[in-house]
């Protein structure tokens, strides 16, 4: 059966956390896949160069526009985006593999890229982090260090975008504490099986 249009008990799903960037997407996944062993994580595919000490396979797989295009045009990912310049997208393979065996799988997507995933897979349970204010995610982002002003300046500004895609989604959460967001996320995983 595709997942597509419908998904049988035994089958995982696909749970998509996004939030605008800086939003704790990273953290929130890595708390959630060591508190629940159900869970697997998507590696997406970019054609950015890996930031400090990000390893291929394990942040993202690394790919050079060429491999990203062929990947795309040969119908190898799940959805694909153009983002500040660079191409990000879900290898299909991992994801088709792992619901079938019954896992649900995480996605780290950005809001374009979550709601193109549900056009393909309605099913698919979306949950965006909303950031307590622009201010304390412009901080976040400040404290990350990994862009320059301008790069922060346009990223706050996608943020602002992004947030009023929120109610898109089929959840929004405040991630204002850490322990509470994980704990409301996996309520919303619980209660929506």
């Amino acid at each position: 059966m595709d997942y597509s249009s419908g998904r049988p008990a035994d089958r995982g799903r696909f749970i998509v956390i996004s939030s605008p960037s800086g939003g704790g997407k990273s953290t929130i996944i890595k708390r959630l896949l060591e508190k629940d062993k159900n869970l697997t994580y998507s590696v997406s595919a970019t054609t950015r160069p890996p930031r400090g000490d990000e390893r291929n396979g394990e942040a993202y797989w690394f790919l050079s526009r060429e491999e990203f295009i062929e990947k795309r045009d040969h119908g190898d990912l799940l959805e694909w985006e153009e983002v500040y310049g660079d191409f990000y997208g879900t290898p299909k393979k991992f994801t088709e593999v792992a619901v079938t065996a019954g896992l649900d799988v995480l996605f780290d997507l950005d809001v374009k890229g979550a709601l193109k995933l549900k056009q393909s897979y309605p099913d698919a349970l979306l949950i965006f982090l909303m950031p307590p204010s622009l201010e304390i995610l412009e901080r976040r982002l400040q404290q990350r260090g990994t862009e320059d002003n301008s790069q922060l300046q346009r990223r706050l500004t996608e943020a602002k975008i992004e947030c009023e895609q929120a109610s898109k989604f089929d959840y929004v959460v405040v991630n204002d504490n850490l322990e509470e967001t994980v704990s409301k996320i996996e309520q919303i995983i619980r209660s929506s099986t």
